[in-house]
């Protein structure tokens, strides 16, 4: 059957082989699960339409001037057309008038472009996300509202302010403020202690993202408030902020969408010269506590059948390459012949030795039966009986509590779907119980400690196996090779490519 599944795959790659190629590079200003995502969605949408396209990646990690180097090296791979996410879109101009003046189209996606130097915009409105969590925040009652942004340098961060504070300036009755931060977690918790310190709780706080969203939970928590803040945020990916919804760590969040295969299906239609539209923008959605479970449903469907196409993909293009000519699949026959009947007698072999280990363990509990019903051998028995002075010393509760949760930890690490929730009810304990446990014997949330332990397992995994970084990044739990990296590099300092590499 496998055989005749490779033939099909590869007439099919054979039959689409002579059909040409497009190349699209892609320029991304960072990483992170909301790039990763799109960057999923493109690559599954290679062969989706009816040109095929090979889309190549490339990530500058916040670097205006790796990203401008990257940009050089995808026009001498011979790319049709560019796309970028740029991180500072005033700096890259001269890079993109280059990139223009060889006849390449260039589609911003996600961020605008400084100038009017593009043939194509695509992504989601940063405006009227923030208006529409200005609104949101109004409508939660509060009469002071903080707004955390993003850096201002950035068009995100500049558009999404102006939506929200727009929305603010039609509730005169609301006292408003905003602070801008780097994008990040902690300095939205450093900004929201700050606040707390000075007595005056805001009511709600609306970040730019999810991210910093649970720096403002984690300090809302720490100062021992939890529940007296209202948190609202932008992204709304699954396991980030539709699952801090579901939670109850925030009120709400703003799916901001991806809609890579959207992207794809621009660019071919600008190469082959079909009517496209200049501006495209994308719809995003309110996610509320009333349609978190939903939104959450739809989103991960949504991401398995991505991963799927993806992995359709490689397999055929990998049988191709192995499948070409007749010749080679008469040689994978013969192979894959030989594998079934080494697995028959492998199988054999192990069924055998089972049933030898079967009868072994039986005769051994016939002859402890027999030992401790005669009267002489039980008393041969108490040598082997150690004196209670030398039995293992009683443990602590909390130390037993760590044993387990470590236990339970590990035997979940490689899910990347894992829940608090989950480890509290294997622990017997509820989601908030399983949190001040934690965070008094470790100092971290669970959510850090378990973090942390994925992390110290794939650098013993870097360190002592062959395997891929992309092998160890779903082995210890986490949806995307890109966003281990990140956390890798944040937690070590390094990335795992660099550790391997040393």
């Amino acid at each position: 059957m496998k055989l005749k599944h490779l033939i099909i795959a590869a007439a099919l790659l054979a039959s689409c082989s002579a059909e040409k190629t497009y190349k699209i590079g892609v320029s991304q200003c960072g990483a992170g699960q909301w790039r990763e995502k799109v960057n999923s969605e493109m690559l599954a949408a290679q062969h989706l339409y009816d040109q095929n396209a090979k889309v190549i990646i490339a990530c500058a990690y916040d670097d205006t001037d790796r990203q401008i180097h990257q940009i050089d090296s995808l026009v001498e791979s011979g790319i049709d057309l560019l796309v970028i996410a740029p991180n500072e879109s005033k700096e890259l101009d001269d890079a993109i008038t280059k990139v223009q003046a060889k006849g390449i189209p260039v589609i911003y996606f996600d961020r605008k472009a400084a100038t009017n130097n593009y043939t194509a915009f695509i992504g989601g409105s940063n405006v009227e996300a923030g208006k529409t969590m200005g609104q949101y925040a109004a409508s939660l009652g509060g009469k002071f509202v903080m707004e955390i942004t993003g850096a201002m340098s950035t068009s995100p961060a500049q558009e999404r302010h102006d939506g929200f504070s727009h929305a603010m300036a039609e509730h005169k009755d609301i006292n408003y403020v905003w602070k801008e931060a780097n994008w990040t977690s902690d300095e939205a918790c450093r900004i929201v202690v700050e606040q707390i310190k000075t007595g005056q709780l805001p009511d709600v706080v609306f970040c730019h993202n999810d991210g910093m969203a649970t720096g403002v939970y984690k300090a809302v928590v720490e100062s021992g408030i939890e529940g007296q803040i209202k948190i609202i945020g932008i992204d709304g990916l699954p396991g980030e902020g539709i699952e801090y919804v579901q939670f109850g760590h925030q009120v709400g969040t703003y799916v901001y969408p991806t809609h890579g295969e959207e992207i794809v299906k621009l660019a071919l239609d600008i190469l082959t010269g079909k009517p496209y539209e200049r501006e495209n923008t994308l719809q995003g959605m309110l996610v509320t506590p009333e349609n978190a479970n939903i939104a959450d449903l739809n989103s991960r469907e949504l991401m398995r059948q991505n991963n799927n196409l993806i992995t359709i993909q490689d397999k055929l293009e990998g049988y191709f390459g192995l499948y070409n000519t007749q010749h080679k699949i008469l040689i994978a026959s013969f192979v894959t012949i030989a594998v079934l009947i080494l697995a028959f007698i492998m199988i054999a072999i192990a069924y055998w030795l089972r049933r030898k280990t079967i009868r072994q363990r039986q005769a051994m509990n016939e002859e402890q039966t027999l030992f401790y019903t005669d009267a002489s051998n039980r008393k041969l028995h108490e040598i082997f009986v150690k004196p209670e002075e030398e039995l293992p010393s009683p443990k602590s509760q909390d130390m037993l509590f760590a044993e387990q949760l470590n236990e339970a930890i590990h035997k979940n690490m490689s899910n990347p779907n894992l829940k608090m929730d989950d480890l509290g009810e294997e622990m017997g304990l509820s989601r908030v119980q399983l949190y001040r446990k934690v965070k008094a014997i470790t100092g971290q949330t669970p959510v850090e400690l378990l973090r942390q332990m994925r992390l110290q397992q794939a650098y013993a995994l870097l360190t002592s196996t062959t395997k891929t970084v992309a092998e160890i990044a779903y082995e210890v739990g986490f949806g995307t090779p890109g966003y281990f990296s990140t956390c890798f590099k944040k937690q070590f300092g390094k990335y795992p490519t660099d550790l391997r590499a040393e």
